[in-house]
């Protein structure tokens, strides 16, 4: 086969939609039954691809913000599923959490720890219970899982203080005080231990079931990881830190198009050199728990492998901070030497150099570019459709934007006008026609928030990067899985070549 007769990579279409904002009965979405209806939705839809934000826990409420980056999110499992394996009683589901078009994290915190706890006694103490099998394999093959829980364990002890406030024997992880924990409290970690076993197994059952019915998962990673968390303290050699835990520096942005003082993220910064050393073996590990829960992964601001922005720890904002080259292709080598070719995207978007460009297309990523950040300017404007490339993934919003609604109800005219001109619309269906120009554009990729396919203004809006508070609860209040809305999505998607094809028909082609 010649380079002309190489097929073209099939194109495709995603819906963002996180399982936290899908609808539930216990106060917010969880991996059971309407994630189940959703995936038959997609499927019905023609969409082949299903983007979620990252899966691991929080200790705000921000997926970006976890105390493990290698642990899933135990709120999202599903307590009817455990309910049906014997594992928790009807009356432990009854609870009158009403539908809300937002989730009260504490109120579902508090109804469901513990449920998850008692669920997790009865599980260890049933002995032929038929999971137990897969939760020894489950103890013996993922080793992060031991230190998760130990971590959650001290940090309860604690009263919840951040690690580096323990006492010094535990903070500094001392052989015989971890020891001593792990013989004091061994049941307190075994039941952390299985209900880290619980999301792991009903997570594996869903994407199995969407990956049967042709729909992959986009999984994502921060690039940080959060100060208070397993990671740093079992790490700490991997991180710029004082000896007492302090970081040296914290990770940022500079004055963007969200914020005029920068985005302080206060994250750690990754010791780069150290890493390089074992060729970047913990990250290679971090990317592979990913892989496990998703079938491709998107890497939130790739351009930090490039450059950093790198601010002063205690700075009152990210103003102060300085550029500072990252590890740039050697990463990427590394992880083909160790994996090959990662199914992976990279959120190139923000304040991007050339040098951005030049290494993503180096490590042959793809890159995404945003319809909202496209009008206002010139013919230039890369995110504008003339401009993008078949190796970007293009969305009308991503989940750190409005609405399309929402932008497009508070932009300014110049900005409408220039939508209106270009797309030669009116504006009255402003997400659908966003939508429209995404499948329309030569991007192999298209993923459309579920927000703008339902056309919902600022009150779904599901982060706003510039504020610190009242983000990441929008959710669905019932399923809105409507075949009119598939059948619209699929007329799309057939009309610009991007219905999910199955195997067996791409090996016709």
């Amino acid at each position: 086969m010649t380079k002309q007769d190489k097929p073209k990579p099939h194109r495709n279409a995603g819906i963002l939609l996180h399982p936290t904002s899908l609808p539930g009965p216990h106060g917010m979405g969880d991996l059971g039954v309407v994630a189940r209806q959703f995936v038959d939705w997609l499927h019905e839809s023609g969409i082949g691809l299903w983007q979620v934000l990252p899966l691991n826990p929080t200790g705000n409420n921000c997926p970006y913000v976890c105390w493990s980056a290698f642990a899933g999110n135990p709120l999202l499992v599903d307590l009817a599923g455990l309910a049906a394996q014997g594992l928790l009683d009807a009356k432990d589901l009854d609870h009158a959490f009403q539908p809300t078009s937002l989730v009260d994290f504490d109120a579902v915190r508090a109804f469901k720890e513990p449920r998850l706890a008692r669920a997790a006694q009865r599980f260890l103490e049933k002995e032929d219970h038929p999971m137990k099998p897969a939760f020894r394999a489950f103890c013996e093959k993922e080793t992060w899982a031991q230190d998760a829980a130990l971590f959650w364990v001290i940090k309860r002890k604690h009263e919840l203080r951040a690690w580096w406030d323990w006492q010094p024997a535990l903070r500094d992880r001392e052989p015989s005080a971890l020891e001593a924990m792990r013989r004091e409290h061994a049941g307190e970690i075994q039941r952390e231990l299985a209900v880290l076993f619980f999301f792991e197994s009903q997570w594996a059952e869903l994407r199995a079931y969407a990956n049967a019915r042709d729909v992959q998962i986009i999984g994502d990673l921060p690039i940080y990881v959060d100060r208070d968390s397993v990671d740093v303290w079992a790490h700490k050699d991997l991180f710029h830190l004082e000896e007492d835990g302090r970081p040296k520096s914290v990770s940022g942005v500079p004055p963007d198009y969200f914020s005029e003082t920068g985005q302080l993220w206060g994250n750690p910064i990754y010791n780069w050199d150290r890493m390089a050393k074992d060729d970047f073996a913990w990250w290679r590990a971090r990317l592979s728990r990913v892989l496990t829960h998703a079938n491709i992964c998107r890497i939130d601001h790739f351009r930090a492998f490039s450059e950093f922005w790198e601010v002063p720890f205690g700075a009152p904002d990210a103003r102060g901070g300085r550029w500072v080259k990252g590890p740039g292709i050697a990463f990427f080598e590394a992880l083909k030497r160790h994996g090959g070719d990662m199914p992976i995207i990279a959120e190139d978007l923000g304040m991007i150099d050339e040098a951005v460009h030049e290494l993503r297309r180096a490590a042959g990523l793809p890159g995404m570019r945003v319809l909202q950040f496209a009008f206002g300017g010139d013919a230039e404007n890369t995110h504008l459709p003339h401009n993008h490339e078949p190796d970007n993934v293009v969305y009308p919003g991503t989940h750190d934007n409005d609405t399309t609604v929402g932008w497009w109800r508070s932009s300014p005219p110049h900005v409408r006008t220039h939508a209106q001109r270009y797309f030669r619309v009116s504006g009255q269906d402003i997400a659908w026609d966003l939508i429209h120009a995404s499948f329309a554009s030569v991007a192999q990729t298209a993923i459309v928030a579920m927000q703008d396919v339902l056309s919902l203004g600022n009150e779904a809006r599901m982060n706003n990067p510039a504020t610190p508070k009242g983000n990441w609860g929008w959710r669905l209040e019932t399923p809105v899985f409507h075949r009119d809305i598939a059948l619209r999505l699929r007329d799309l998607a057939d009309l610009y070549g991007r219905v999910v094809k199955k195997p067996a028909e791409e090996k016709k082609k």
